[in-house]
């Protein structure tokens, strides 16, 4: 009996799927857009065969050898001077994480159970419209707080998070799900405003995750985003 115990354990290890291999293997997923358009994705490394003799080195990346020899589909420019540099973690309670998480974090969580957990980008409609991380919702860190004006997104975000809005700005938090919070990069302070809010509400912080990384990270390593809403 031992020993029939000792193989089985064995056969769910060497079957079982590790988080780092994820970025090789690659996430199946169904991506709802704000107009309802549902497609899949996989999301997995997509790296242009062009890119891959390119040295990593101080010479390839100097401006003169950007501009000249490096192809447009293994450039990668961002916007750095926008925004304020995000501490490494929000507090000892909320747990930060990288690339290799989230994506464990869709295949282990979302995927089994998309009622208790889900993936927030905290950016307004029209940034989510143009790319997220593929299986993400939208649900900007503005239709947080109550506007009678907004009153419809403002009763959607807390639907989608699980909270049950009482009277005099109560609300019930027992079937509160599990998120990952994130936004434009790590100079991004939308994500963590919005986690910072919840808790002041009273959302339970051992369910908040922050990806800090946000997308800036998640592009600069080649990983699967949306197609831009037309």
């Amino acid at each position: 009996m031992k020993i029939f115990v000792l193989l089985f354990c064995l056969f769910i290890y060497s079957h079982a799927v590790k988080p780092y291999a994820l970025q090789f293997t690659g996430v199946e997923v169904e991506h709802l857009y704000s107009n309802g358009k549902k497609e899949k994705y996989i999301i997995e490394r997509n790296i242009n065969a062009k890119c891959m003799n390119i040295s990593v080195s101080a010479e390839s990346f100097q401006d003169e050898n950007i501009a000249n020899n490096i192809p447009n589909e293994c450039k990668k420019t961002v916007v750095k001077t926008k925004g304020v540099i995000q501490p490494l973690y929000i507090n000892d309670n909320i747990r930060t994480y990288s690339e290799i998480e989230v994506l464990n974090y869709i295949y282990t969580k979302i995927l089994k159970d998309p009622n208790n957990y889900i993936l927030v980008d905290s950016r307004v409609k029209s940034w989510f419209d143009f790319r997220t991380i593929p299986s993400a919702i939208n649900i900007p860190s503005e239709d947080l707080k109550y506007d009678e004006d907004f009153e419809e997104d403002f009763n959607k975000a807390y639907k989608n998070l699980g909270i049950k809005v009482l009277d005099n700005n109560k609300y019930d938090f027992s079937n509160a799900k599990t998120v990952v919070f994130f936004c434009n990069g790590p100079w991004c302070p939308i994500s963590s405003r919005s986690i910072n809010y919840l808790s002041s509400i009273g959302y339970p912080e051992s369910k908040m995750i922050w990806y800090r990384g946000g997308m800036a990270s998640w592009e600069s390593l080649s990983l699967s985003v949306t197609k831009p809403l037309k």
